[in-house]
Parts: C-alpha cells; structure tokens; sequence
C-alpha cells in the first residue's frame, strides 16, 4: 500500500505493508497536500488529479523500483492501495480521482489507548497514544 498522506508511515503501518514514497515524490506530494490559503473548487479538483496522476506512476513497477527502496515490500508487482489523508474538503475529489485510476484509496484506523503517568509531585498525566489497528476503505460514491 501507498503511502499518499503528508506523515511517514509508523512502524504498524509499516508492519501491515504500508511504504512511504521516495524523498522527491514524498516532497511534491506534500506540496501538493498543503494549502496555504482557502482553495476555490477548481484547485481542490486540480490538486487531487496531480495527486492521483502522482500516485499512479508510483505504482507502476518499474516507477518504484527506478526510484530506489521505498522502505518494505516487493516494488514487483503493481500496487493499487493507496493511504490517503489530509484536509476533509480534498480526501472527497481525491479518492474520486484515484478510483477513476484503478486505485483503492484507504483510510487507516488508529486504536487510542489511553496512558495515565504517575508524576513526581502527585500528579497525573494522560496522554493518548495512536496504535494502527487496521485500514478503512474509501467508499467512493458515484464511481463504477
């Protein structure tokens, strides 16, 4: 699976196959992700067609395998999974771009587990730690 979010993937992800893309794939994709100032419609839709045309010839073998180790799996066969994430109003326009591609765009699902720290003074800390706990399915309303 591909990872098409602006995060690295983490060690479970990792563990479940996700990869991140090569440094200068990764960097276009996160220009592409961020925005700087409010999007008008035409730009949310721009933006998600360079993001799926992106993430489409790094699934290709041969892309990622001319691009040097993506971190785990076989770069043999090609990859139709992709994670996405990212601002609401985008992941829409997105997975509808990818599906269009042949791609399945994903979501990944993260367990919050609570941990309470005892601290020195008496004190207690909570905090929430996010374990990947499995990938969710974009649902893709509209395309065949």
């Amino acid at each position: 699976m591909l990872n098409a979010t602006q995060h690295k993937a983490t060690p479970g992800q990792i563990a479940a196959g996700v990869f991140d893309l090569p440094a200068p794939v990764a960097g276009r994709l996160h220009e592409l992700l961020t925005f700087v100032r409010c999007p008008d419609r035409a730009e949310v839709l721009a933006r998600a067609d360079q993001i799926a045309d992106l993430v489409t010839k790094m699934a290709e073998p041969a892309a990622r395998s001319a691009a040097g180790p993506l971190g785990n799996g076989d770069v043999g066969a090609a990859c139709t999974d992709v994670m996405i994430g990212g601002a609401l109003w985008l992941m829409g326009p997105l997975e509808q771009a990818l599906l269009k591609r042949g791609l399945q765009p994903y979501y990944a699902f993260s367990e919050r587990v609570s941990v309470e720290q005892p601290q020195p003074d008496g004190s207690v800390r909570k905090t929430n730690e996010f374990r990947h706990a499995g990938f969710v399915p974009a649902v893709g309303c509209g395309v065949e």
